[in-house]
């Protein structure tokens, strides 16, 4: 094995879906990390738990203070004016990222054709961008289509969807073609692109090695985890509006989460370019042992979480 450098590593969102993952890989990798969450009193993850909020500029000099690099992992989906929270917070963190003069910023942003109209989240997504290398910090950029894994959104709604409804009448976007990636190879990328020089600055698009229809992740899904096929027609009539509602019904995620990621479902999500590869060698999972891995995933967090017998 060849010699690796030790970094200082600052995870924003470190107690979310990707970011509790990826704070746990940096230290198994030998770097030391800083856990940036806004109740460092609750956090029970990987790292030193640091205080800092970017939507707090003056918190966030304390949290970068020594640190080499940082992971941007912000979103704010659950509110109607997440684009401009996204922006504020983007620009508040490039700021403090050049007065802490770090060497690399790394994010995680979402894949879409930049001619096409993209919709508010992925238009989002590109501004984070582009604010955060606004600054002197060069920006490391990964571009991701759905994370297959447990805790994400987008992979709970479609599992929820498979366990709750023998049958589906879907809007028309369930036929937009997406390249779906396991939470392991997100993980395993963002690790790889850290210290890499040819890294530094770029913007890469990372996937799984399929690319599927929403459809067909669902009864894919539906066959793996329950042993059945969904029975699916397609239908233009279901507004983004009514498949959020719809969704709100039928799954426990909240209706502006489900409506801003609806939106996003009629763009098609597909990698263009591979070129992360040369920087990352690996093959990536395929997308039935993905969902299998997922679910393992499910199986351990409900397992950690259940009380301990009483004596």
């Amino acid at each position: 094995m060849g010699w690796r450098m030790s970094l200082t590593v600052l995870v924003t969102g470190a107690s979310g879906f990707v970011g509790s993952h990826l704070t746990r890989a940096l230290v198994e990798a030998g770097h030391t990390v800083r856990a940036m969450t806004r109740h460092p009193e609750n956090y029970d993850g990987a790292g030193e738990a640091v205080a800092g909020d970017v939507s707090d500029p003056a918190s966030l000099d304390a949290a970068l203070e020594g640190v080499d690099a940082a992971y941007y992992l912000v979103h704010s989906l659950d509110s109607e004016d997440f684009e401009e929270k996204d922006a504020a917070a983007a620009r508040n963190f490039a700021a403090a990222a050049e007065r802490a003069r770090l060497q690399r910023i790394v994010y995680l942003g979402g894949l879409g054709v930049e001619g096409e109209e993209l919709s508010a989240h992925l238009r989002s997504r590109r501004q984070v961008e582009r604010l955060l290398a606004e600054g002197t910090v060069p920006v490391t950029v990964l571009r991701a289509a759905i994370v297959v894994g447990h805790g994400s959104i987008s992979w709970e709604i479609t599992r929820q969807l498979v366990e709750h409804l023998p049958a589906m009448v879907v809007p028309q976007w369930a036929t937009t073609k997406t390249q779906p990636i396991a939470l392991r190879d997100v993980i395993r990328y963002l690790v790889g692109v850290l210290e890499p020089a040819a890294a530094l600055g770029r913007t890469f698009e990372v996937g799984g090695p399929e690319v599927l229809t929403y459809a067909q992740m669902m009864q894919r899904v539906a066959r793996i985890h329950l042993g059945r096929p969904m029975p699916m027609l397609a239908v233009p009539l279901l507004t983004p509006r009514l498949s959020s509602h719809w969704l709100a019904f039928v799954t426990d995620v909240d209706k502006q989460t489900s409506r801003n990621l609806i939106d996003s479902m009629s763009n098609e999500v597909v990698v263009k370019d591979d070129s992360i590869r040369a920087v990352v060698p690996g093959e990536p999972m395929r997308y039935d042992d993905a969902v299998r891995e997922a679910f393992e995933q499910r199986r351990a967090a409900l397992t950690d979480a259940e009380p301990a017998p009483s004596a």
